[in-house]
Parts: structure tokens; sequence; C-alpha cells
């Protein structure tokens, strides 16, 4: 920030310490009451207006008009600045935070994520990984410090589609920005936006294991199935799903990290490999597997879209069992919203006051 600016913010906070201090709301405070301005006639209201527009002054009960303030250079200013170092503590609750990365077009799907986290009580803790610089102003507009950019901000101002490069550049910063908040102490859970909660997850996440995460496997597994790390498939390697982990700081969650990181870097993106983070993250698992306490969610809580939207048998004999629902194994934005429609959980149509960010 330049000193210029500094200055212009203490010289704000004077101005309006100042005008507190000599205009009191209490009438009566001052030995001049019966001469004061009356706050609900036509001066008052009108210096009232003046004070908002002016310096931004929001008393106690008055919101401020949507947008009002969110394309002032002071509010662009003070969120580029925000750093995930700022944002955690903030945003996290009794040492817990639920991180979500999301780019401008997804932000239907980030409301809708947040209408079913908010059912479960736990919007509070939610913090906004926002991969654009629209997505950022965008939600701390109307959700003030819920969401922060770790720059550089790649090119995220189109849905990219899965197996592409922007879509791999956009989802392989992932595990650095959850590596940094298990550096700073906090337990984290991850979901992609294209999830939505029917239940509280947090009673499942059972033990102090160092990691918990989903298998995206259609085939149906008994109910007592182990929660040990699968064996791997075809390829070589686990399909676990990248998309819902939860992690404690522990030194076994970091190490896992830091290998997805390095899986990522030794295998870039190309076009004659089109990959995603998946893969290196499942790799990551395989070969930490030994040093690390690992944790497999029961998968009627947590099943994969390719057996909840595909298996009605299954869905209807395990009714009331399911937590987080991934609307995956389907590729195409609007295809994903006919989908989440057509299972009654797109909830932004009707339920959208239930989110923090209301209408967007």
């Amino acid at each position: 920030m330049s000193s210029i600016h500094q200055r212009q913010q203490l010289q704000q906070q004077h101005q309006q310490h100042l005008l507190s201090d000599s205009y009191p709301i209490s009438a009566r405070s001052s030995p001049n009451w019966g001469r004061s301005i009356s706050v609900f006639g036509r001066t008052g209201l009108l210096v009232l207006l003046t004070l908002v527009v002016v310096l931004g002054v929001v008393l106690p009960g008055m919101r401020a008009p949507d947008g009002l303030f969110g394309g002032s250079k002071v509010s662009v200013s003070k969120w580029r600045e925000y750093t995930l170092e700022e944002a955690v503590p903030f945003a996290a609750k009794n040492g817990t935070l639920i991180v979500c990365a999301v780019s401008q077009p997804y932000l239907p799907f980030l409301n809708n994520w947040l209408i079913s986290i908010s059912r479960q009580k736990h919007q509070d803790k939610v913090l906004v990984i926002a991969e654009d610089y629209a997505t950022l102003y965008a939600v701390n507009d109307r959700w003030p410090g819920h969401a922060v950019l770790v720059p550089p901000a790649p090119d995220a101002q189109v849905a990219h589609k899965f197996g592409s490069q922007g879509f791999f550049n956009f989802t392989s910063r992932r595990p650095r920005h959850l590596l940094y908040i298990l550096e700073l102490g906090y337990n984290v859970m991850y979901n992609d936006v294209d999830m939505v909660w029917l239940a509280d997850p947090f009673p499942y996440l059972q033990g102090d294991h160092d990691v918990y995460f989903t298998d995206d496997m259609t085939a149906v597994k008994p109910l007592n199935h182990s929660h040990d790390l699968p064996p791997p498939g075809k390829k070589g390697r686990t399909y676990i799903c990248s998309c819902m982990i939860f992690m404690r700081p522990t030194d076994g969650a970091k190490l896992v990290m830091k290998d997805w990181i390095e899986e990522l870097q030794a295998q870039p993106w190309s076009n004659a490999k089109k990959s995603n983070d998946q893969p290196a993250f499942n790799w990551a698992l395989n070969r930490t597997a030994a040093q690390v306490d690992l944790y497999l969610l029961p998968q009627v809580a947590f099943p994969t879209g390719g057996l909840y939207f595909k298996n009605q048998t299954w869905v209807q004999e395990t009714k009331g069992l399911h937590v987080i629902i991934h609307n995956n194994y389907i590729t195409g934005f609007e295809k994903k919203i006919k989908r989440f429609r057509d299972f009654g959980l797109w909830l932004v149509d009707d339920y959208a006051l239930e989110s923090p960010l209301g209408r967007i």
C-alpha cells in the first residue's frame, strides 16, 4: 500500500472520529440539544445520506446499497492486498476452515453450495479462494473477508472444460493453498462447488487421522466397508476423488500435499497427456500411505456422482444416509445445472436468500 494511500486512510479515519465526537447521535448529550438537527427530519436525512456517500459511513441498522462501494478504489485496493495469512484466521472457526476455489463462471455453483452449507450452520467458516479478481470483489462486496485471491491469478474468465490446460492450471494450484493453510496450523476441508450438503459431514470425521477422502469409483461397497486406502486400479493407482478432502495440520497431511505438488510439477499438462490434478493426488496418497494415517470416508455418506445420479435403486435403498453429493461424472456447465435441477438439488432458484451472498 502506498504512503499516499495510507495517509488518505488515516485522514478519513480522523474525519470520522471527529464527526463521531463532534456530532453525537444522542441530541441530549450536547449542551445545545434543543437546537440539534433531528435525524428523522429532512435536513437530518440529507446529512446522513451525505455521510454514507462521501465517507462510506454506515450506521447500525443501515445497509449500504449493493455495489455502492464495490467498485471504489479503496475497496479494490483493500481486497487486492488481502492475503491468505490474513483471511484464514478471519474465516476459521474453532481451528477449522472450509475452503473452495472458484472462478467467475462458477459463482452460481458457489451460491448453491453455500446455501446447502448454511442449512448445516457451517457457512461462517467458509473461505472462498477466488481465481480471478471479479470473483474476489463479487464475494467480498457481499460477504466481506470471506474471499481471497492468491496471486498470480490464472486465466479464469471462462468455465474451463475438464481436461483442458486451463482446467489443469486452475486445479493444480489447490495443493499449494491447502499446504499453506496446514502450515498456519488449521484443520481444513476442501470442497469443489459442484457439491451439495444434505447433512453435516463433521460427525463423520472420526478419530485423529491425517487425511480423509472419498472414493471416486461407482461400484457399490458394503455399508461396513474398510476405511483403508483402496487397492490400486488398472492404472497402478487408486481412484480417490481430489474434490472432497479433510486434513488436520499434521506432518502426515503436509507430506501428502508436498508430494502432490511435486507430482504435478513432474507431470505437467500437455496436448498428448491432457491430465488433471486428481491422478497426481492419487500417486501422492499411494507413495505416502505407509507414512501417513489415511481414512476413506463411507461411500454411502459421500457417494460419487457416477453412483448417486446413475443408480437410483441404490439411492432408494440408502435414502437418508447421504451427506455430500458430488455432481461429477458429467462435464459441461449447463449439463451440471440441469442434473442438479432434475434431482431437486439446484437451490439458487428458490432459496438464494439463504446464502451469505444473496442473489448474485
